[in-house]
This record gives structure tokens, C-alpha cells and sequence, in this order.
């Protein structure tokens, strides 16, 4: 089931953008160029999108491209021209001042890449700030806001001010203040770009294992796709705010649907982020039981075996030893040396 659904969502900035989109959409002919001509700024461009509870969607593109624009009419910070959005059952464009700070205080959380930090107060009371603002008296806010704190692994430093911390530190007191509403959703923009890329890689890092732990639904913007490939369930691209392409990672690289998503994908490593189960192919009786492999290993940690193996077939497994398919060991080798007719 999904927890946020878009259907037909549009986002046009300009004097005259809703009377232009309006009329471009009675006549059929509303999009990005037409717009354009208009003197209007079309930010998101008929986007249809469902996001499934506990994943992990990856919006990104080049700057301009609307993916910031449509996580803030995903949230409601920006209202949408033309569309609807739907977040648990509930029409966002529907609902009353008051019923969107209630969803916010208590389904939403978000995080930008300028961590915003209240510069006069401590990591403790930067945590419990919206707690104080949702009303949670002083005792209960403060056993939240340090258990949070642990869980980014700040404990130790409630005292300290926000400029007594490195980026990251501070980045991790932005997503613990977040986290202490304990919202279903998490929105991040950026998150980590400011941060220098070791700390940046320790920041993925500490956030793969939150997800794992919570199993938040996150909508993450980058538009770094090294970023993407390694955090994302499903990416989605974003070009003159259109969705190119939505799909996982390993579909992305193999399919990019698109000429516009081949250019994020030509420099990728294909065999560190395909994964066995998407080559995974109906199992045939002929291959034997014993030479398995798992569906979530990638191609590039069987390298060795597939070439010094010379077996045509594995099958694919799950983490429960269940086959799922079989794996050609040629189109491993295609994905891992490249195919003999085309590029690596």
C-alpha cells in the first residue's frame, strides 16, 4: 500500500501560471516547452508517482530540475498548481491549516542541507525543540530528545553548542531533531552535500543503519548519483521537472529509459550495483540444486568465481536458501567485463 501518492501534479511559478496552465490543460497541450513560451517557470511538470511504506524513493537530477520543488509539494510547503497528493489516505490540498500542522507534527519529519540549527541553544535543546512545540512537558521531551541523540551517536555532547560541533555533528543534531517526533515520513533535501566526502560517506553510513533499524518511508533528494545508487530502493530522475525514469537502481543502470538517464549511468561501475536477482532468469531442471548464489549479491563480489568457474548456471536464492531463478553465467560476465559488442 502506498503512503504517498501523487497523481498529475503540476507546480508553474509566474504573474499569470495558474490562468496559463489551466488553459493549457483544457486544450491538452500543458508541458514544459509551451509553459516556457508562456512566460511562465514550470518547476514540476505532470508528475504521477507512489511511494510504498518503509522505502526508500531517491529523487535527483541537475539544478533546476524540480526535484527540490516536488518534495515541498509533497510535504505541502509549496501548494500545487494542478494535481493532487495523498499521504495516508489523506489529500493533502484538502486538508486546513490546522490539519496540516497536526500531519507535520506528527507523520512528518524533514531535514535540508542547511541544518538550521538554533545557534543559541544545545544539542539537547535544538533535539527537543519540536517537542517543546508539540507541548510534551519538560521531562518527557528531554528522556526523547537524549534518546535520539544516542541513537546518532551524539551521546556525550547535549551540552554543547551547535558552533562546538564539525558539519557532520551538526548534521547528525539536524537529523535527530527530526527523528524526535518519531515521524512515519522522513523528508531529507540534500542532506549531506555540504559535508567533505569522508564525513559525507560516514553520514550514508549512519543513515543506512537508522533505516534499517526504523523503517522510515523517505523521500531523499541528491543529485549525486553515487549517493543515490547506494541509499535508494528506487530512483527517480528528473529533467525540466518530469520524471524521466523510476525505477531501482539496477533497472536504472541496465534500462535507462531515457538518453537524459544513460548520462547518469555511463560512468557507473555496473557490476558493483547490479545485483544477481535482477538477472535472475525462470529456473530451468536441467541446473543443479548445489550452485547457488544470492539474489542480493552484486556481480562484482562473485567476480572470482564467474571467472574461474566454467558452469553456464547458478540459481538464485533468497536469504532463506528459496530458489528464485536461475543466473547465465554470460550475462554475469556481460555486466562485469561488458557485453563483446559494447562498451563496459
Amino acid at each position: 500500500m502506498s503512503v504517498i501518492s501523487c497523481r498529475n501534479l503540476w507546480k508553474v511559478f509566474g504573474e499569470s501560471a495558474h490562468t496559463d496552465l489551466s488553459r493549457a490543460l483544457q486544450s491538452g497541450e500543458a508541458d514544459y516547452a509551451s509553459l516556457v513560451e508562456q512566460g511562465c517557470l514550470p518547476a514540476v511538470c505532470d508528475v504521477s508517482l507512489d511511494i510504498a511504506r518503509a522505502e526508500m524513493l531517491v529523487i535527483m537530477g541537475l539544478s533546476g530540475s524540480g526535484k527540490s520543488t516536488l518534495l515541498r509539494c509533497l510535504s505541502r510547503l509549496l501548494d500545487a498548481s494542478s494535481g493532487d497528493v495523498v499521504v495516508d489516505g489523506q489529500n493533502l490540498g484538502e486538508l486546513d491549516k490546522k490539519g496540516l500542522i497536526d500531519l507535520r507534527r506528527n507523520k512528518m519529519g524533514m531535514v535540508f542541507q542547511n541544518f538550521a540549527l538554533l545557534p543559541n541553544r544545545t544539542v539537547l535543546e535544538n533535539v527537543s525543540f519540536p517537542l517543546q512545540m508539540r507541548g510534551q512537558d519538560r521531562h518527557t521531551r528531554r528522556a526523547r530528545a537524549l534518546e535520539v541523540i544516542e541513537l546518532v551517536g551524539l551521546a556525550g555532547r547535549e551540552d554543547y553548542f551547535p558552533r562546538e560541533l564539525s558539519g557532520g555533528q551538526q548534521q547528525r543534531v539536524g537529523i535527530a531533531r527530526s527523528l524526535a517526533i518519531e515521524p512515519d515520513i522522513w523528508f531529507l533535501d540534500e542532506p549531506f552535500s555540504a559535508l567533505d566526502p569522508l564525513i559525507r560517506r560516514d553520514m550514508q553510513d549512519e543513515f543506512l543503519r537508522l533505516q534499517e533499524m526504523l523503517g522510515k518511508t523517505i523521500v531523499f533528494i541528491t543529485h549525486d548519483f553515487d549517493e543515490a545508487l547506494r541509499l535508494a530502493d528506487r530512483i527517480a530522475i528528473m529533467k525540466d521537472g518530469a520524471v524521466e525514469q523510476i525505477d531501482t537502481p539496477d533497472r536504472i543502470v541496465l534500462q535507462p529509459a531515457t538518453e537524459y538517464v544513460a548520462r547518469f549511468t555511463e560512468h557507473v561501475e555496473r557490476a558493483r550495483v547490479v545485483h544477481a536477482g535482477t538477472l535472475a532468469e525462470p529456473m530451468a531442471a536441467s541446473v543443479a540444486q548445489g550452485d547457488t548464489v544470492l539474489e542480493t549479491a552484486t556481480i562484482h563480489s562473485l567476480a572470482r568465481r564467474l571467472v574461474n568457474d566454467t558452469r553456464e548456471h547458478y540459481v538464485v536464492v533468497d536469504e532463506a536458501g528459496k530458489a528464485v531463478g536461475q543466473l547465465a553465467r554470460s550475462a554475469a560476465l556481460d555486466v562485469l567485463l561488458g557485453s563483446e559488442g559494447g562498451a563496459a
